[in-house]
């Protein structure tokens, strides 16, 4: 299976969640962290089951909690689903549903039934890497996303102040060969280092060598919390 990768924007999507066991509750997790517009979950087997840390999530707002079966009405305006009940058979019709109606279905413990797998990731400070064995093995996944945290720690600085540059940066109205030799610059520069290292006048020194005289008096608010 060869998956297309994607990154999703849910502020203003309608999303189900089917089961709400240990799987269903950590695919409820990972979707209240793109901050979805809502979210109906379906729990067959009742609050009665929960954890003690279960109702958290349900508290969120865009949570809607219904202790009932699934119904295909449930796929109405839906744009994404999670599968997440204990019955394979009824992850499968699920899907199926999805497929007809078109709503990206997840499956869990059965990737290949779905029409897309939620991949490992690594978030820091706005800086998102996704990563995939395209099913194959989800261990590996995991001690790749240990390794990539390691190996990203220093780079989250680093996104935030590009963030914050860019915009800057285009309001000046320079040429695009230009905007982009700045931040190619930047980022082969040791600016990341110097921000690893809470090293402010180093930071300011590699900033003034790449900005343009016009970015020179906003240096500050560039790095501000960074270093």
């Amino acid at each position: 299976m060869r998956y297309y990768p994607a990154f999703l924007d849910l502020t203003h999507a309608r999303c189900l969640v089917v089961g709400y066991g240990g799987v269903g509750r950590r695919k409820l997790a990972t979707l209240l962290e793109a901050s979805p517009a809502s979210v109906l979950v379906l729990d067959p087997s009742g609050r009665a089951t929960h954890p003690e840390d279960a109702q958290r999530l349900l508290d969120a707002p865009q949570v809607v909690y219904a202790s009932r079966s699934f119904e295909e009405r449930d796929l109405d305006d839906v744009f994404l689903c999670t599968a997440a009940t204990p019955s394979l058979e009824e992850n499968g019709r699920i899907a199926r549903l999805c497929r007809d109606r078109g709503v990206l279905c997840n499956v869990a413990d059965d990737p290949d039934a779905g029409s897309f797998i939620v991949p490992s990731h690594v978030e820091l400070e706005g800086l998102t890497v996704a990563l995939s064995t395209g099913g194959q093995s989800p261990a590996l996944a995991r001690r790749l996303r240990r390794d990539l945290e390691s190996y990203l720690a220093g780079y989250g600085a680093l996104s935030t102040l590009l963030g914050r540059l860019r915009p800057r940066v285009l309001a000046l109205g320079m040429e695009t060969p230009v905007n982009t030799a700045i931040f190619r610059g930047l980022v082969e520069s040791n600016l990341k280092d110097a921000l690893a290292a809470a090293d402010h006048e180093k930071a300011c020194g590699i900033l003034r060598a790449h900005l343009p005289d016009a970015l020179h008096p906003v240096l500050e608010d560039l790095l501000h919390d960074l270093v």
